[in-house]
């Protein structure tokens, strides 16, 4: 595990082994985790058939641009798909933000759609709806059954690398060829 046992600021990445239709091929990044609470993550690499448009249009807010209305939405989990979260680096006097690390922080206030829509949002920002959670001790059962591998945030992947990209990119990463992990668990 992580530093004083949380996962924070860390990749949970899917086992190929894993075929839950939320999670499969899945890359998530955690936002919260303690024994206490559990956990809340946002996956980061599965896109909805939807734009950034259709977004705006819900909340009465116009794009000043239309690469900005065009952008991709993910669908960051199965828990509330309605609510909105917007994955960005540092910057901005936002209602609702949670630092995550030094550069990742996630904001669920209405202010930083207002401000993407015209073009004055955070940099490297995306949007995702919906979120990740697991209840105390789920998660840590999760990756006994190895459900998960987890390492901490590559910020490369989380704002530089194509979001269909990513989960490949973390086995890369590690030096592993994916296509040769076991679909079985094993526990010295």
């Amino acid at each position: 595990m992580a530093d004083g046992n949380s996962l924070s600021n860390h990749l949970l990445v899917a086992m190929p082994s894993l075929d839950d239709p939320d999670f499969s091929h899945s890359v998530t990044l955690v936002c919260e985790h303690s024994a206490e609470k559990g956990a809340l993550g946002i996956v980061i690499n599965k896109p909805l058939p939807m734009t950034l448009d259709e977004v705006f249009e819900q909340m009465r807010l116009e794009a000043v641009r239309p690469e900005i209305g065009a952008q991709v939405v993910l669908r960051g989990g199965p828990v509330h798909r309605d609510r909105g979260f917007v994955l960005h680096r540092p910057g901005g006097d936002w209602d609702s933000s949670h630092r995550v690390s030094e550069g990742i922080q996630v904001t669920t206030s209405r202010d930083v759609l207002a401000a993407i829509a015209c073009g004055d949002g955070p940099r490297d920002a995306f949007i995702a709806l919906g979120y990740a959670g697991w209840e105390a001790g789920q998660l840590e059962r999760e990756m006994h059954e190895n459900a998960w591998l987890s390492l901490p945030v590559d910020e490369q992947i989380v704002f530089a690398t194509p979001f269909e990209d990513r989960w490949h990119a973390v086995w890369r990463q590690l030096g592993i060829d994916v296509g040769r992990v076991s679909h079985v668990a094993g526990h010295a």
